[in-house]
């Protein structure tokens, strides 16, 4: 109840800026190898990468603090997906990384079904432990608030991945560099978008939510993995300096051509 009082920003909450936001946009047959239907959210997954890259689903008011199943069930593989092109929770053991939902289990534990779906490893990516456990999990929190006081909230989780990551286990799951969180509700001109970098070098006392807000036109549906490569982006592929500067400052596949001059600034003839 502290950390609720802490984020009540009903103010915010009601006038917040809208910015147009499609599901179709991140899950996509472009975007996702497979798209994974769960009833209660739906996963873009990449054979790759052999994780989510995005994963979106409906908050409601009245069943986020329903019930609240307390047992947790054990992680289990996703049969849906090819033996060779899944995780394994044996690929966590002693990587140093945590098994991160990305459907929350807390927003899910008014029914046994609907939890279960969160604990198959197609909704779970590799988190640092400080993310997992103390900063990532305040944006769950936040996102349950909304859809209490709105009603319901849509949330779309977008997994940031390097060009060429991290990978961890013996079936080479990709270790992400951050995560977006978007939160909309068009009928309530209510949008948020929230950025967290996986990144175990950070202070959890000092951190805020806002401390992690950020443009929501700034967040780019990524290719799927396997064309990624094959694609060169130039200043002409951004709408804005902002866009491509994050593309720059995330290092992402062509990130030099950005940059012609050297100052660490990309495509600044766009505005």
């Amino acid at each position: 109840m502290k950390l609720l009082k802490k984020i009540s920003l009903t103010i915010i909450i009601l006038f917040a800026p809208l910015f147009a936001i499609d599901n179709n946009q991140f899950i996509n047959d472009n975007n996702c190898d497979q798209i994974i239907d769960r009833t209660y959210f739906q996963i873009c997954y990449d054979y790759n990468l052999k994780a989510a890259k995005v994963v979106s689903y409906t908050l409601y008011g009245d069943l986020v603090n329903d019930t609240n199943i307390e047992k947790r069930p054990s992680f289990k593989v996703d049969k849906e997906i090819d033996r060779d092109k899944r995780a394994s929770s044996s690929d966590y053991t002693k990587s140093g990384y945590d098994r991160g939902h990305m459907a929350n289990d807390a927003a899910f534990d008014w029914s046994q079904d609907s939890l279960n779906e969160t604990y198959k490893l197609s909704n779970i990516v590799p988190q640092v432990r400080k993310v997992n456990r103390y900063t990532w999990i305040k944006a769950e929190r936040y996102a349950r608030f909304v859809a209490v006081k709105l009603g319901e909230v849509n949330i779309i989780n977008v997994v940031k991945y390097p060009s060429n990551p991290q990978r961890i286990g013996k079936h080479k799951i990709a270790v992400p560099q951050g995560f977006y969180k978007i939160l909309y509700n068009q009928d309530q001109n209510y949008t948020k978008c929230l950025y967290y970098k996986n990144d175990n070098n950070i202070n959890t006392k000092e951190d805020k939510l806002k401390q992690h807000e950020v443009e929501c036109n700034t967040i780019i549906p990524t290719l799927n993995s396997t064309n990624q490569s094959q694609t060169r982006r130039t200043c002409s592929s951004f709408a804005t300096q902002q866009e491509a500067q994050i593309y720059y400052d995330n290092r992402e596949y062509g990130w030099e051509r950005l940059d012609r001059d050297k100052d660490e600034k990309a495509c600044e003839s766009l505005k």
